[in-house]
């Protein structure tokens, strides 16, 4: 896959930058700041649960042990992805750690703005790297095949819902159920339960919001956002097939105020039960069923829905990466090889439960009785992350890797433009054509600079 290094853009939002790198004095080792002197780094991170755990264990833990003290920032997801796009680009040295995915870290290795991680790794024999999936291994090594990310944790997705509500109503659900089937249940619960929606679906603007889900809907339902000669394909009819189901399903029986509903909301409808499925991340289930929960042992889980493919779950994981012009780099290590051990997954377990481990990064979790008795969903997980196949996600060849989103650097914008008119497709103030007519004119923009 050809990347052209000027247009690589990568964060909701943000215009595309012009890409001057320079030798950064930080890169491959510490800075002279980590000679004797009590030390902190700084932590630019999303604010998903996981990461509020973990902000909340560091200081009696990690600091406690290490001496080195960990200044958090935490931001919801569109915007922690605009601070490290600027923070990183820029290599302005003022956060050393980043929480990144497997979307950014090829292309920010490549950019030069992060600092490759083999010799921590083998300097550390502790931290065990063979005990990582492979999968985040592999999707974590840049071009030049340089490890630069450690998994925090990973996830695919797959749909929960209410076992007793469903029990009530004398619903099934298929163990391997079809977009059809789910939204057939979703009109039933709609209609029987006042209090209760069907599902709920991601509604937010943005391409790691609701273009996660609804990318795989356009995956099992046949479409791509290019074919395999980068032809913009975002107006055909199985893309526009694909929408009009999804949007649909989620103004008639979703969730209220879809339109700017994310992760965090539905996790929210989850719990309180207001609503009866969602399909989403695997993550999401340790929330659901940890202790304290209202709606903990009442969650099933099904396979992600399909229509013409044979599965559709994403891969994803939540990486820490360090920015290549930090000057604390053996601290930042630290502070990451901490944060994604088998040894901080047992520290969790033991404040919050084992539901609230971390998951879906380590062999050495799924095979633990502990955790598969606490976390009824670990089958299910760990079956959608080992089967989700990033390189094939759909039923055509297409230039380049990813399933809930397309593994090049400008689908970040190109996906929360085109988001911002789905949302506003659910929000009722404009058709799935117009929207992907404005979508299509800018994919065939990005496709031309690639044939």
């Amino acid at each position: 896959m050809r990347i052209p290094p000027a247009q690589a853009t990568l964060t909701a939002g943000l215009a595309c930058l012009a890409l001057t790198l320079t030798a950064c004095s930080g890169a491959g080792g510490g800075g002279g700041t980590e000679s004797g002197e009590a030390q902190s780094i700084n932590v630019l991170m999303v604010n998903n649960p996981q990461m509020e755990d973990l902000q909340r264990l560091t200081a009696e833990n990690f600091t406690a042990e290490s001496g080195i003290t960990v200044n958090f920032t935490s931001l919801p997801e569109n915007d922690v992805r605009a601070n490290i796009s600027q923070e990183f680009s820029a290599q302005a040295g003022q956060y050393d750690v980043a929480s990144l995915s497997n979307y950014e870290i090829p292309f920010y290795s490549a950019n030069g703005w992060l600092a490759p991680l083999d010799e921590f790794v083998e300097a550390d024999e502790d931290f065990n790297q063979d005990d990582i999936l492979p999968a985040y291994t592999e999707s974590l090594t840049g071009e030049d095949g340089k490890l630069y990310g450690e998994p925090f944790y990973g996830e695919s997705s797959f749909l929960m819902y209410r076992t007793d509500v469903f029990e009530e109503l004398g619903l099934t659900m298929p163990e391997n159920p079809t977009w059809d089937q789910v939204a057939d249940l979703a009109a039933q619960v709609d209609e029987a339960k006042e209090d209760m929606k069907g599902i709920c679906l991601r509604g937010q603007p943005g391409w790691g919001q609701v273009f996660a889900p609804l990318t795989t809907v356009v995956n099992t339902f046949g479409g791509t956002w290019f074919d395999k000669d980068w032809n913009a394909q975002v107006d055909s009819p199985e893309f526009t097939e694909a929408v009009t189901f999804y949007t649909d399903l989620v103004k008639e029986h979703g969730e209220a105020g879809a339109a700017q509903a994310g992760f965090t909301e539905c996790l929210n409808n989850m719990t309180q039960s207001q609503t009866a499925m969602w399909y989403d991340a695997t993550s999401a289930a340790g929330s659901l069923e940890a202790e304290g929960s209202p709606v903990a042992g009442k969650i099933g889980y099904a396979a992600a829905p399909v229509k013409e493919t044979e599965s559709s779950g994403w891969l994803w994981t939540w990486s820490w990466g360090i920015q290549a012009a930090s000057q604390k780099q053996d601290a930042a290590w630290e502070f990451i090889s901490w944060a994604s051990s088998q040894e901080y997954e047992e520290l969790v377990a033991e404040e919050l439960g084992w539901a609230k481990v971390p998951s879906g990064k380590r062999i050495s979790t799924y095979e633990n009785p502990e955790y598969q008795a606490s976390a009824p969903f670990y089958e299910a997980e760990r079956f959608a992350i080992e089967n989700a196949d990033p390189k094939n996600p759909g039923l055509q060849e297409r230039p380049y890797i990813g399933i809930q989103f397309a593994g090049f650097p400008e689908f970040a914008d190109l996906g929360t433009t085109v988001s911002q008119d789905i949302s506003a497709v659910i929000a009722g103030q404009q058709t799935v054509e117009e929207a992907l007519a404005k979508g299509q004119e800018t994919a065939e923009a990005i496709g031309e600079n690639y044939k």
